[in-house]
């Protein structure tokens, strides 16, 4: 098992990345991601907002790993997010459904305003556990640092492209008057 953290502080509001979250796909520098679809939304306690989407995702692997596999290209994730509104956190818990039995990523993404400057920046903390199962110890290893490579490259990918989304949203959301 290898983990992975990363921390953030994005330069826009709580509300604006948190309403953003749900128009980050598609963009220009997440091409993997090819779907999200809802599979459930309710109110829990008449204060969290708790989504369940299906993130379908479209990326090349090492040839290595497609024998492995049977050449698989496209994989699910479940995510599961609860949006406090009292205690302004965006918590979301994702785990792959594709391939879970050789390799099992679970990532937590908590979104709080930040300590110091709430009102303007956003603090993005991130984890995942990755657990590769085989019988071969040696393989293992392999397959889960390959995995924690990849997961930091996407990651850091991902930050970016969200601040284009942020970016992006929050032009319009001032032409429109919206967060004001």
């Amino acid at each position: 098992m290898k983990f992975f953290e990363s921390n953030y502080l994005f330069n826009y509001p709580w509300d604006q990345v948190t309403a953003a979250n749900w128009q980050k796909y598609p963009n220009e520098l997440s091409t993997h991601v090819i779907s999200v679809d809802i599979l459930d939304r309710q109110i829990v306690d008449n204060k969290i907002l708790r989504t369940e989407r299906l993130i379908g995702c479209k990326q090349s692997i090492p040839r290595w790993l497609s024998f492995l596999v049977g050449g698989a290209s496209t994989s699910y994730v479940r995510e599961v997010s609860e949006i406090d509104l009292e205690q302004r956190s965006l918590v979301m818990k994702s785990m792959n459904l594709t391939m879970n039995h050789l390799l099992l990523v679970k990532e937590t993404v908590v979104y709080r305003p930040d300590v110091d400057l709430p009102s303007h920046k956003t603090r993005f903390d991130q984890s995942a556990e990755i657990t590769a199962f085989a019988s071969i110890g040696k393989l293992c290893d392999k397959l889960e640092d390959w995995s924690i490579e990849r997961f930091g490259q996407n990651a850091s990918k991902g930050k970016v492209a969200f601040d284009g989304v942020l970016d992006t949203l929050t032009k319009k959301w001032e032409e429109n008057g919206v967060f004001k």
